[in-house]
């Protein structure tokens, strides 16, 4: 399994926020901009929370494991395989909606008087953060379910004698 790219991620973000700030400007020149829902950063946090406790949670069950305690519940490899491809999925998901409120954002900084496009863009801003949030998250949860490097120099095989 591939791990995570920032550079990856940074594409996607910068990718649809430059497509999502020219289709704002397209868009409230034709006719009246969408809204950003109240909802957007809300939901993005709660993956994030969501991602986190699965990191948490199997980061506490792995370390119980690596020391043999007594009645340690173990981690099924294939469940752990799915939360990492969960959170590879969500950060990219998360690179893309934070792009794209991040665009409609930008665009709506140039029009802060007008108090329902101020609350507009500060809601594209909380979904920016919510979904750096996501994105961090999804990065810990890939790094506490991440084996452990061989010290061998052979990639794990036995020298030949």
């Amino acid at each position: 399994m591939k791990e995570l790219r920032i550079r990856t991620l940074a594409a996607v973000f910068v990718i649809a926020g430059a497509l999502s700030w020219a289709g704002a400007r397209l868009w409230n020149s034709v006719g009246t901009l969408p809204s950003v829902p109240l909802a957007a950063p809300i939901v993005l946090a709660l993956i994030a929370v969501v991602l986190l406790a699965t990191a948490l949670s199997l980061r506490a069950r792995l370390k119980a494991q690596r020391e043999r305690r007594p009645g340690a519940k173990g981690v099924d490899p294939l469940m752990a395989a799915r939360a990492v491809v969960f959170g590879q999925a969500s950060a990219l998901v998360a690179a893309l909606v934070a792009g794209m409120y991040g665009g409609t954002g930008v665009f709506l900084l140039a029009s802060l008087d007008i108090p329902a496009r101020r609350d507009q863009a500060i809601y594209a801003g909380f979904s920016v953060l919510a979904g750096i949030a996501v994105i961090a998250a999804a990065f810990f949860l890939e790094r506490v379910c991440k084996l452990p490097e061989d010290d061998d120099e052979n990639g794990g095989t036995a020298p030949a004698l």
